[in-house]
């Protein structure tokens, strides 16, 4: 007669209100770890407890508190938005909450179809059931990421820019990173819900930390080291496009500029606020002239185009003895810088100036700087690391680094600008690439290829910070896989093993 195996222990049965808002609670909490990355294990608790909750609910259950997770979990993170369209955008305060908590829910429904698909698919086995709950999470991580131009702010993956498996980066990016999250706190949760195996999940998790922390592979080498000037001016979001307050914002930029003796010189988004019909007559010329010779080179936000052709958020190089180089924002966003269908009654409200822009061409070329190929993006653009994959195609021109322009002072002073600096922290991680950050509030500062920052300016301070940048060549893993395939392979596997999970009683039951 076969020994029969123990019986599971029962998760406790909480009312279903108690149970969301611990969900919620949870889902809130930690988005901690997105702000102190020290903390990255708060994340894997986190997510452990809600794997054991929505083990032991029916599926429906299981939606609704995947759902509540990822709503808390969204508007903790990006709460901020509120201050964007209430205090500068001018919209009711319970019109900009109302939208914040909108786009949060929304956006949480892939996660509450994850959970729920996961309770009714679950084989009450540890492993199987933790690398399906941990493929559902993957794919719905995408979905949030790519679906509707994408919105992957506070993605899971980012929580561990400082912890162990961030050693993963440049072999699967910041989505493999959250899979392998998701996955380790699953299999603590179930593995505990087994009677003998309670310590399995755990002492497994510890291994694969402690393995991961001592991976320090190497992709790339050296392509030589770039002096680097970059300006943050710091200039209040009310004041920006104020046309008594432009000018004076212009000078501080055109000052910098003119100042620096680098190779490079890095201005932030819109870093000159005008556009072309409204820039002093003479200007650009004289700007121009200025880096006709000698040796520095200069990049700096600009607004271009008219009213016939249209407008575009663009960066614009100034080279010795080469025409002006042009880079066109590509990546927009929704609401701020594009208005999506059906929504224009929505932007009208709200008083943001060059809402409506045009898109960039993809897999721009890279501003060429003593040997280095420097590649811009502008603002939240660095969020899409498979879309700066595909300058990576060639490796005779890709990027030998990155370059970052920002303006993220429509969101006040709060945590957005750490959590920015974090995930340009994990583009380097990913490229090992530098990236140089040149912001109008912060965070500005010089990312190295192992994605530390080696330079850095205090945020909500006007100043100028200088420091060398080591540009680098070759591909990592992710560079080569994301710049020919995109996402589709992450997708593809976290298909495959949820398939396998389900449809596999032989594998799931062992």
């Amino acid at each position: 007669m076969a020994p029969r195996l123990p019986r599971a222990v029962e998760a406790p049965q909480l009312s279903l209100p108690f149970d969301l808002i611990l969900a919620a609670a949870l889902g809130a909490w930690h988005t901690l770890a997105y702000f102190y990355t020290e903390a990255w294990w708060l994340q894997l608790g986190c997510v452990a407890l809600l794997a054991w909750r929505v083990s032991s609910v029916a599926p429906a259950r299981a939606a609704a508190l995947g759902w509540a997770f990822g709503t808390a979990w969204l508007i903790a993170g990006t709460w901020w938005m509120f201050i964007s369209m209430h205090r500068y955008g001018g919209l009711p305060a319970w019109m900009a909450a109302g939208a914040v908590l909108a786009l949060s829910g929304f956006l949480s429904l892939y996660l509450g179809a994850a959970t729920g698909l996961f309770a009714r698919w679950r084989r009450g086995r540890p492993l199987p059931d933790a690398l399906l709950f941990a493929a559902l999470w993957l794919i719905a991580e995408l979905a949030r990421g790519v679906v509707f131009t994408g919105f992957p702010w506070v993605a899971s993956g980012y929580a561990q820019v400082d912890g162990p498996l961030a050693t993963l980066a440049p072999w699967v990016g910041v989505y493999g990173i959250g899979f392998v999250v998701a996955l380790l706190g699953a299999w603590v949760a179930f593995a505990w819900l087994q009677p003998g195996r309670r310590w399995v999940g755990a002492a497994a998790t510890v291994a694969v930390l402690a393995l991961a922390s001592t991976v320090h592979s190497s992709f790339t080498r050296s392509s030589g080291t770039l002096s680097v000037t970059l300006l943050q001016g710091n200039i209040p979001q009310e004041e920006k496009f104020a046309t008594e307050h432009q000018g004076a914002a212009l000078q501080w930029h055109v000052d910098g500029l003119l100042a620096a003796t680098s190779d490079l010189v890095v201005a932030p988004e819109t870093a000159v606020p005008f556009l072309p019909q409204q820039m002093p007559e003479g200007f650009w010329e004289s700007l121009r002239g200025r880096f006709a010779t000698g040796p520095t080179h200069a990049l700096f936000g600009v607004p271009l185009g008219d009213d016939e052709t249209g407008y575009t958020n663009s960066s614009v190089g100034f080279a010795p003895g080469r025409a002006e180089y042009r880079y066109d924002k590509r990546h927009l966003v929704p609401f701020g810088e594009f208005i999506p269908f059906g929504f224009r009654w929505f932007t009208q409200l709200m008083n943001i100036p060059l809402g409506d822009f045009n898109r960039g061409v993809p897999n721009a070329p890279s501003f060429a700087v003593d040997g280095q190929r420097v590649a811009p993006n502008i603002c939240y653009e660095d969020l899409f690391g498979e879309e700066l994959a595909a300058r990576f195609v060639d490796p005779a021109t890709a990027p030998t680094m990155f370059a970052n322009l920002s303006n993220i002072g429509w969101f006040g002073d709060n945590i957005a600008v750490d959590q920015h600096l974090h995930i340009s922290r994990m583009r380097s991680l990913e490229f090992e690439r530098p990236m140089l950050r040149a912001t109008n509030t912060g965070a500005t500062a010089i990312i190295d290829h192992r994605g530390q920052v080696t330079h850095s300016l205090k945020p909500y301070a006007r100043g100028i910070l200088e420091g060398q940048a080591q540009g680098r060549e070759g591909l990592t893993p992710f560079a080569w896989w994301a710049s020919r395939f995109g996402l589709w392979p992450l997708l593809l596997a976290a298909a495959a093993i949820a398939v396998a999970c389900v449809a596999l009683p032989r594998f799931a039951r062992r």
